[in-house]
């Protein structure tokens, strides 16, 4: 008699976790949406050629201007990253000419060194 009494109670829906829960496939969700948001993050990364952010090796600079104006540089070398701030203030001191920068029609520009 005791296959008959408390156990098959306990089995007979009783359980916390039973197939009626509204909230059982909300864990699945989550789990599907954070792949999902995985793949596009590699996916948009790849489309822009930003691959050498992750190098330990790469060595490269970017330049942005951002809404109000103002530039930024961004250098990476290896594992340090660097960001400094393009200011107004004209810097002093003695050095060398090394070349000549043209802003294009486009908004590019282009360094030409000279020998």
């Amino acid at each position: 008699m005791r296959f008959l009494g408390r156990d098959r109670m306990k089995n007979y829906g009783m359980e916390p976790f039973s197939d009626n829960d509204p909230l059982t496939g909300l864990a699945n969700l989550f789990d599907l949406l954070l792949v999902f948001i995985v793949g596009l993050l590699l996916m948009v990364l790849t489309a822009l050629n930003m691959q050498d952010v992750f190098s330990e090796k790469s060595n490269f600079t970017i330049m942005k201007q951002n809404s109000a104006g103002h530039l930024e540089i961004i250098t990476k070398q290896g594992k340090h990253i660097k960001a400094s701030r393009v200011t107004d203030v004209q810097a002093e001191g003695r050095g060398m000419r090394l070349g000549t920068a043209y802003k294009l029609e486009d908004g590019s520009m282009v360094y030409v060194p000279e020998d």
